[in-house]
């Protein structure tokens, strides 16, 4: 039986027009339209509430505490990638820092998202470069275990496959299976134009909920016929 190479080099990415078209939506968007799955774990956020990130996911996969292998995916990874780590939500040691990160940006990566502590809090905020994390610590990390490159991974409970598209902003990061993803975009835009006529009701004063009473019947809290 065959096995395939720890470092895979060439993967199907997600179309450009779809990622351009989808980094115009909220995570949240496209993650109710994707069936409320594909959300990493609240752990994994933007170290500053303003970063924006969509592209193909280039994932890693990485022993906690060692870095050698994203080491290696930098060196690999194409502009507009993001680089996807699962490092297993370790946060007792750093996987990257400013000199890394500033390598990716310099490459033309989309952004990283890290299962996984970072450091360099401050300096990456100056950084201006999208970056996702599970928390901070000041430990350095080792380079000695063997990882994978663009295999599936596990990162913040989501499962990434290599060119599945990767968004992320205030609220945390979704992804989508790469083969998905044109028909997810029709569905977003029609969600986005549902919200803003819903908001628009709103502010002429009609806040009620239609589906609510229905709702609260079918869990028992009101009876039939009876009402809020």
């Amino acid at each position: 039986m065959s096995q395939l190479p720890e470092i895979i080099r060439t993967i199907d990415r997600v179309s450009g027009d779809v990622v351009a078209q989808a980094a115009t939506y909220q995570a949240a968007i496209l993650a109710d339209v994707a069936g409320r799955r594909g959300t990493m774990h609240g752990r994994v956020a933007p170290v500053h509430q303003s970063m924006k990130v969509a592209g193909p996911a280039f994932t890693v996969e990485v022993r906690p505490g060692d870095n050698l292998m994203i080491h290696a995916a930098i060196a690999l990874a194409q502009p507009g990638d993001v680089l996807v780590i699962d490092g297993k939500g370790d946060q007792t040691a750093a996987l990257m820092g400013t000199l890394m990160l500033s390598a990716c940006k310099k490459r033309g990566l989309a952004g990283v998202i890290v299962d996984a502590s970072i450091r360099d809090k401050l300096e990456i905020l100056e950084l201006d470069f999208p970056v996702f994390s599970a928390g901070f610590n000041p430990a350095g990390p080792t380079k000695y275990v063997p990882g994978r490159i663009n295999h599936p991974i596990s990162a913040g409970g989501a499962v990434v496959n290599p060119g599945d598209l990767v968004v992320g902003d205030a609220d945390g990061v979704v992804v989508i299976e790469r083969e998905k993803a044109p028909a997810m975009l029709a569905l977003a835009d029609k969600k986005v134009a549902d919200e803003a006529a819903r908001i628009e009701a709103i502010a002429r004063g009609d806040t009620a909920s239609k589906w609510l009473p229905a709702a609260l019947r079918a869990a028992g809290v009101l009876k039939e016929g009876e009402s809020l």
